[in-house]
């Protein structure tokens, strides 16, 4: 049932971002990275059995995150797809510190909401500066490595640009949340098994999106995409 259900589930957000694309161009795709960036981390939260493995459920909308990167970094360059990185970033900053704050005012009497709020945004410190620091490497590194690979290669092989840099970039998250989060928490055995899970089903979720960049530079080449932009 799981399976199933995430397949379906990856390849409706891989679809919302095309979707989302269309009708409002690159300032949809910026929007489209906060929302599913905020999303994935409340359900990251959440862990699930998916082909074996044990894995968080936000795997799924942080993959779209990468995919929505790519279609800046192909149709509009460099500059702009570490822009739509910033700006997650930021907002992602800010709803962790904002949560932090709302979680310290005192409830009423009457509020059923408190502990609810403190189960999914009282983070602990450690793990809320892994979700950061693993996020803005592996982003930035996403559009760093797609543009060296179409700096090579030019306007062919974007199978191999979308997915090399955005599995090496998965790699990078993966290892830099997990070791910042789960180090010397877990028996080593065990912190391998989340490291190696996480990355594999990131990996599975990310190939599933080379079919849809390749729909989107056939049906939105946009006029105002400025290719190859530094």
């Amino acid at each position: 049932m799981n399976e199933t259900l995430w397949i379906v589930f990856a390849l409706v957000d891989l679809s919302m971002v095309l979707v989302v694309y269309r009708l409002f161009g690159r300032v949809g795709l910026f929007g489209l990275m906060v929302f599913n960036l905020l999303l994935c981390n409340v359900q990251v939260l959440k862990t699930v059995e998916l082909f074996g493995l044990t894995t968080t459920l936000g795997n799924i909308l942080y993959a779209s995150v990468f995919l929505a990167t790519d279609l800046l970094s192909e149709f509009y360059g460099k500059k702009e797809a570490r822009k739509g990185v910033l700006l997650g970033f930021v907002t992602l900053l800010m709803m962790v510190g904002y949560m932090q704050i709302a979680l310290y005012f005192q409830p009423a009497e009457s509020d059923f909401a408190q502990p609810h709020l403190q189960a999914l945004f009282g983070f602990l410190p450690r793990v809320a500066f892994a979700s950061m620091a693993a996020y803005l490497v592996s982003q930035l590194h996403d559009v760093w490595a797609f543009h060296a690979i179409r700096a090579r290669t030019g306007e062919r092989l974007l199978w191999l640009r979308n997915n090399a840099s955005t599995m090496i970039s998965q790699l990078l998250d993966s290892a830099i949340f997990c070791v910042i989060a789960f180090w010397g928490v877990f028996p080593m055995e065990v912190f391998v098994e989340i490291l190696l899970s996480t990355y594999l089903i990131k990996v599975a979720v990310a190939a599933l999106d080379t079919p849809f960049i390749y729909l989107a530079k056939r049906l939105f080449n946009r006029d105002e995409a400025v290719h190859g932009q530094a």
